[in-house]
């Protein structure tokens, strides 16, 4: 059978074994809006949760929008222009609205980035500026969580007079969803704040998972980071698989994330009635898969489904490297897993990006993994701790040999974007 996986951004046709293949894992098929521009003003105006956007701005002297970096498809054509005109129509001046991009620890957006993300009408109207996670100089000392973690946010965030989160509601490996509190934690915040949130304290607890909000220290811990910083309102939408928007969630920080995650987990939950020997997968394409850091997060999705000592064949363009120079610097000196678990868990032990590694092992830890792409050469893959093959269609074979002709393969061409579930008794669904 002949199935398109998401890469890159022209997607990548694969043939899998009629014979071995048990089930494509996709999105539920969910109708967009009609009009999502229209849909956005009407979020703006009736919110899920909370007063409508222009009660809680009028008054203001600024405010401060947060969005998502290049890394996120956020369609900022759409959900910026209702929200921008609404702050300007509250009395808000545009000099006065500053655009603040939630990189995290991510590389800050270049002049054409910005304008490919947030559009050029957007970036020659307002201030745009670049969250630098590295400078703590830019960050202000909130105190700490209920659970010590130290809460530094930007500052120019903090001192904003309205304080606006816009953003994508999809699975998240670790924080369970992303959206909502997610922008200002880790999106907003200092090194010291993320070496806590991305720490073995929390990333080994078994809710700190995909799909998982109640109980998951993760999102809990930056629930309560964002409540600190303050959170006047947030924008968020849902997207399909065509990338197409199926619904717009705006009001009240947690209780409109929640009603966002509600719709997008009846979306993106897929069943199988029980594990599989061989996955085959992507990381989402464009502009998820453009470092092999982001690649990791599809092999770490599927592993619900993967049985014991199972495989993995990925496929992500990595189109811009490896990641960032910390990140492939520890990855490439790691030959040992179980030393390098032991490492970071060890008082006072810190590297920017380890938690991908960590997150990383646990693919490894469950099987091999095979990668397909074009932005690495096989040196650079195997420095990464996967194995290299020409073509997806290579790593099948590859993976046949290990588990047997009769070997059962599922299929999962959005990578990340489904959450795979076992559930025994139930026929396959996506």
């Amino acid at each position: 059978m002949n199935i398109t996986l998401d890469y890159h951004k022209s997607g990548l046709e694969v043939s899998v074994p009629d014979e071995n293949l048990a089930v494509v894992l996709k999105m539920r098929e969910t109708p967009p809006l009609d009009d999502p521009v229209t849909s956005t003003r009407e979020a703006l105006q009736r919110p899920v949760a909370g007063p409508p956007l222009a009660e809680i701005a009028r008054g203001r002297r600024n405010a401060c929008v947060v969005v998502s970096d290049i890394t996120r498809p956020v369609p900022h054509d759409i959900i910026l222009p209702p929200l921008l005109e609404c702050l300007e129509q509250s009395g808000i001046r545009p000099e006065d609205i500053t655009l603040l991009v939630a990189t995290g620890l991510h590389t800050p957006m270049d002049e054409e980035q910005l304008r490919e993300t947030l559009t050029g009408d957007v970036v020659d109207r307002y201030p745009v500026v670049n969250h630098v996670a590295r400078n703590g100089n830019e960050q202000a000392d909130l105190g700490a969580t209920s659970t010590g973690i130290p809460i530094r946010v930007d500052r120019r965030y903090v001192e904003s007079d309205l304080k606006v989160l816009t953003g994508l509601i999809e699975a998240h490996f670790m924080a369970g969803y992303s959206g909502g509190r997610k922008l200002v934690a880790p999106g907003l915040v200092g090194v010291e704040t993320i070496e806590h949130l991305h720490g073995p304290g929390i990333l080994e607890h078994p809710n700190a998972t995909t799909g998982v909000l109640d109980g998951n220290p993760l999102h809990e811990a930056a629930l309560e980071i964002a409540r600190r910083a303050g959170v006047d309102f947030i924008l968020n939408v849902a997207m399909d698989e065509d990338r197409q928007i199926t619904g717009v969630f705006a009001g009240e920080l947690d209780r409109a994330h929640r009603h966002g995650v509600r719709h997008v987990d009846g979306m993106v939950v897929a069943s199988v009635e029980e594990p599989v020997d061989i996955v085959v997968t992507s990381s989402a394409g464009y502009p998820l898969d453009t470092t092999f850091y982001q690649a990791v997060k599809g092999m770490v999705g599927v592993l619900d489904i993967l049985k014991e000592d199972g495989s993995i064949v990925i496929a992500a363009g990595c189109a811009d490297g490896i990641g960032s120079a910390e990140f492939e610097e520890l990855l490439r000196k790691t030959t040992d897993i179980d030393a390098f678990i032991h490492w970071i868990q060890q008082p006072g032990v810190f590297t920017i990006d380890q938690w991908e590694i960590e997150e990383l092992v646990k693919a490894l830890k469950k099987g091999r993994v095979y990668l397909y792409t074009d932005g690495l050469s096989d040196d650079d893959v195997r420095d990464c701790l996967v194995e290299p093959v020409p073509s997806v269609e290579a790593g099948i074979a590859r993976a046949l040999m290990r588990h047997g002709a009769g070997a059962t393969i599922a299929v999962v061409p959005r990578g990340p974007y489904v959450i795979p579930r076992v559930v025994p008794g139930q026929d396959a669904a996506g």
